[in-house]
């Protein structure tokens, strides 16, 4: 997809015979809270297919599955299982609907372990300042740069995701409440984010800068919070391109094709300096960990525990401290006998 952003993919329109069930399945999953982003790529790429091989009756079989397998040897394994977990789902909707389809297993989720970046406390203090200083040549109306300094403390301050960001309206932030209510997330759970002082106070000096573009309806409750000068709203590729001039100029090497830093990275840093700092106040690490699921709006501990691990690795000695000030709770030579059979 080009640099003009997701948004635009509704620009598409689908015009294979599954195209009305399509717009029907989205409008439904739409319904349901998932955002459509993903399913608008992965739907255009099928919907090219069926054109292609001149599909004339809505009945997908498994040997077409099979063709279409063929033809992506570049898809990664997580792309390959996102895009047949979602042509399963399509196929189930189909067979709903009356009309036989096959339903394909999903493949075995043999991801690569990404290792995230966690910034430190002196690079993410040197993001910020580069991202307030960098001044554009010339004059361009379509440039997000101009929300990207709010936005990337708040994707460190909140941890949020950059789609829950960049999808935020003027009636999800409450600053009067200092806190911000995430509707789109990855996972259909709404939640409650607190921001502090300094968060909200960025938030106000941005909300009143964006306010004095000559713009309509710029401060209406259903208006995107994060815009460019033309009004625009910004998109993932936006924030990205911007991310990686900001990384540049702070000497953070980037490495490309997703292996990072990446602009989520700044999620996976607050979890984990959020872990240290609660360890130095003294907190039990696995009390935290709910707190901190509920927070990042995980739907299992399981996600949130992988912070742990990075908070180990890279604070051993805050983590060597969490662990003496609880280690008289067991005495040393306890032994536990588990029976595996309950």
């Amino acid at each position: 997809m080009n640099r003009k952003g997701e948004h635009f993919m509704n620009d598409y329109i689908f015009r294979s015979v599954f195209a009305p069930y399509i717009n029907q399945f989205m409008v439904a999953k739409e319904t349901m809270g998932f955002g459509l982003i993903k399913f608008r790529v992965i739907f255009k790429e099928f919907d090219q297919f069926f054109i292609a091989e001149k599909v004339n009756e809505p009945f997908i079989t498994q040997s077409l599955i099979v063709k279409w397998r063929a033809t992506r040897v570049n898809d990664s394994n997580r792309t390959i299982y996102d895009k047949y977990s979602i042509i399963s789902q399509f196929a189930k909707y189909m067979n709903h609907l009356g009309y036989p389809c096959y339903v394909t297993r999903l493949p075995k989720r043999n991801f690569e372990d990404f290792i995230p970046y966690v910034f430190s406390d002196e690079q993410i203090l040197n993001i910020f300042r580069v991202s307030d200083s960098i001044i554009m040549s010339q004059r361009n109306m379509e440039s997000k740069l101009f929300a990207i300094p709010a936005l990337l403390r708040l994707l460190y301050n909140a941890g949020l995701r950059v789609s829950e960001a960049i999808f935020l309206k003027n009636n999800d932030i409450d600053l009067e409440r200092s806190r911000i209510v995430i509707k789109k997330t990855k996972n259909q759970q709404q939640r409650l984010i607190p921001i502090n002082t300094s968060m909200e106070r960025v938030l106000r000096q941005y909300q009143e800068a964006r306010n004095r573009l000559p713009l309509l309806n710029t401060n209406d409750p259903d208006s995107y919070f994060f815009i460019s000068p033309s009004g625009r709203p910004l998109t993932k590729n936006n924030v990205y391109f911007w991310f990686k001039i900001v990384l540049k100029q702070c000497g953070i090497p980037h490495v490309g094709k997703n292996r990072g830093p990446r602009v989520h990275d700044l999620r996976h840093t607050c979890a984990v300096h959020s872990l240290r700092e609660q360890v130095k106040a003294g907190a039990d690490i696995y009390c935290v960990l709910p707190i901190l699921s509920v927070f990042l709006g995980h739907r299992t501990l399981v996600g949130t525990e992988h912070y742990v691990r990075l908070t180990q690795e890279m604070f051993p000695d805050i983590i060597k401290m969490e662990q003496s000030i609880s280690s008289f709770v067991f005495p040393s030579n306890l032994q536990i006998t588990i029976d595996y059979e309950k």
